[in-house]
Parts: C-alpha cells; structure tokens; sequence
C-alpha cells in the first residue's frame, strides 16, 4: 500500500476496533446483570436486541438520506462514536434490565450504523483491484472490537461495570482518531438526494444475489455472536463447575469471535485472486458444517466443543466482507456507501428476530437444537453465492 493509504486504512481499522467495542457489552456481561438485576429471559434478550433495532432505524435512516454519500463519512463516525460512547457509559448509573437501558442500548445501535457502513464507504474508496483485502480489513477490526467485550468481561470477573467503561472510553478515543483518516482516490460524493438509490438492490441481479448471500450468513452470525457465550457456559458446565463454566465460556468466546476477525483478512487476499463470491461459498460451508459439529458435541468434553466453537467462530464471519465488497464492486461509487448501508439494515433487520427468539427456543428444545438451526442461513448463502458466481 502506499503511505497515505496504508495509514489511512489502519487509523480507520484501529478507530472500528474501539467503537465496535460497543457492540456486545451486555451479551458479555449478561449473566452478572441476571444475577444482580433479576431480570428475566425477554428482558435480557432486548438488551442485546436493541442494538440490533437502534441499528437497523439508524441504517435504513442514513441509506434513504444517503448519508455515508453526501456527508464527510470521518465527520459521521466521529459524531457518532462520542454519542456512543456517551449511552453506553450511561449503563453505569441506570437501572438494570429497565427499559431506559433499552433505549440506551438502542441509542448505541443507531450510533453504530454510523460507524461500520460508514467506514466501508471510506475503505471501498482506497482501492478496486484490492477491494475484498481492504474490506476484509475493516470487517476483521469490527469483528475484533464486537471480541472485546467478552475479554474486558473475562477480566474483571463479575464486575461488569470493568467492561462498561472500558469499551466507552475506547469509543470515546476513536472518535478524534475517525477525524485523522484520509478520503482515497476512488472516493465519490453525491450531490443530491437519491432515495431511489437503493432501487439497485432488485433491479441489479448481481447487487441482488449478493444481498441474499447476506442474508443467510446474517441468519447465523449475530446469533452466534450474542449467544455462543451462554450456549458454551452450559455445555462446559456438564463437565464443570458452574463459575469455572461461565469463566472458560467467556474466554473461549473472546478466542473465537477475535480469530474470526484475523480470519477476515487472509480471506480477502484470496477473494481478489479466486473471486469474492467463491471465497463467500466456502465460508459458508465451513461455518455450516463447523456449527453443526459443535451442535453435535454440545455437552461433551469441553476441549472439543471449544474446539469446535473456536473453528465456528473462524469461519462464521471472512464472508461478510466480501458480501459488501460484491454490493462495492457492482454498485456506482457514488451510490455504493448507500447500497451497502441499505444491505446491513436489512441483514440486521432479520437479526433481531433471531437473536431475540434464540433464548426461548433453547429453553424450549435445548441449545443444542438451538445451535444446529443456525446452518440453514449458510444453506441459502451458499445457493445464493453459486448463482452468483455463474455471472460474474
């Protein structure tokens, strides 16, 4: 990369790092916020639900206006990590589980609709001929940041306020470093409102296609996310006891979404030379077939299923960037901050009724089942991805 490139892409990768960070605060933390909160299964579902919400209004919101197009996007994610990181803080002095939490973590998702699409639209703009790498890069340092919270939860034990504060001030730091970075040559602003924009995402087969294929890697991803931790703590807890459970649980999590997020990157350096669909298909494979191998080892040894977990995690996200960088490639570059941001909304629109649902199924029928539901999202991700390759 050139120096100008090479320090903009990593300022801009250290900057979704800390504010991603935000993400996954009260999955990590979750089963301290039970104990000290008494709150129940819906409850503490909505917390993590709510990001998914506050994220979808704030994408949908910003792909119509076509914010990541028309506005400076450093100023938009610099804006929007200080907010951010403003509710997130706000956790320490309300009420457990109560519905101003909620909001809060709702107000957080909004705010990160501001920063990962955004910054797709600034890495998309550093390059063409390497773009599956460059995404690749931002999705990994996402995937990194949304780790660390189960790291800062593993840490402090059960003080989950250790995690609270960490995670905002990191927010908090990455919102003057958002203004540092520098716009690439292939960048281009719209000049006027285009609603109709988004359009694209039908009448273009192959912006179509790719968006199916997020689609069913959605299905799978952010449950694996908010629920593998709780899943793992009652697996491992066949084998042992409850605290030292939740403890490798949380761990193991941290180990798992973190190699997925370096996973992302030697991924995007094949998707430039064997095609991005390609590579999206054999994640999903992977991840299809790893997750129904933890499913299968749930409540076995616990060497085993963190193994299988940790080979879950690996594969459960390379495919993201790629699904962004084919809406990238296909789209205008004026309009494709815009189609990208529209694509996530969607996405996560899905997701909050699987994340949501995901806790009562597995009471229902067990985590097991729970876990082995997941692989139809990479069954149609994966049929979407082979039509896809046929026309590109």
């Amino acid at each position: 990369m050139m120096p100008g490139k090479a320090r903009s892409v990593g300022i801009l990768a250290v900057v979704e790092v800390m504010t991603m960070s935000l993400w996954f605060v009260s999955a990590a933390i979750l089963p301290e916020l039970i104990a000290e909160g008494d709150i129940g299964h819906f409850r503490a579902a909505l917390l993590t639900s709510a990001v998914q919400i506050g994220f979808v209004l704030g994408a949908l919101g910003m792909a119509v206006h076509g914010t990541p197009d028309r506005i400076d996007p450093r100023r938009v994610i610099a804006v929007c990590a200080v907010i951010g990181s403003v509710a997130n803080l706000a956790l320490l002095v309300t009420p457990i589980g109560g519905v101003v939490q909620v909001l809060l973590r709702g107000i957080t998702g909004i705010c990160l609709a501001g920063v990962y699409p955004v910054g797709m639209k600034i890495i998309v703009g550093w390059g063409t001929k390497d773009r599956g790498l460059l995404v690749g890069l931002l999705v990994g340092a996402l995937t990194l940041g949304s780790a660390l919270p189960h790291l800062f939860a593993f840490l402090g034990g059960t003080n989950w306020r250790v995690t609270v504060a960490g995670s905002s001030a990191l927010a908090l730091v990455s919102a003057g470093l958002a203004l540092m970075t520098s716009l690439g040559p292939a960048h281009a602003q719209a000049r006027a409102f285009d609603p109709g924009a988004i359009r694209m995402a039908w009448t273009d087969r192959r912006i179509r296609l790719a968006y199916a294929g997020y689609l069913g890697h959605m299905w799978e991803l952010y449950t694996y996310w908010a629920w593998i931790g709780a899943a793992l703590a009652v697996s491992f807890s066949a084998q042992l006891a409850l605290e030292d459970a939740q403890s490798a649980a949380k761990l193991v999590t941290f180990v798992a979404i973190a190699l997925g997020g370096v996973m992302c990157v030697p991924a995007g350096w094949f998707a430039d030379r064997i095609g991005k669909a390609q590579v999206a298909k054999i994640s999903l494979i992977v991840s299809g077939v790893s997750g129904l191998a933890t499913a299968a080892a749930f409540g076995g040894p616990v060497w085993l299923v963190a193994a299988l977990a940790i080979l879950w995690g690996a594969s459960v996200i390379p495919d993201s960037a790629q699904f962004s960088a084919l809406v990238a490639d296909s789209a205008p570059p004026d309009r494709a901050g815009s189609l990208m941001t529209f694509q996530t909304a969607i996405g996560f629109t899905m997701t909050f009724f699987t994340v949501q649902a995901m806790p009562f199924f597995a009471q229902a029928f067990g985590w097991q089942a729970a876990l082995a539901i997941m692989v139809f999202g990479p069954i149609y991700g994966i049929d979407a991805m082979r039509r896809l390759i046929r026309i590109v």
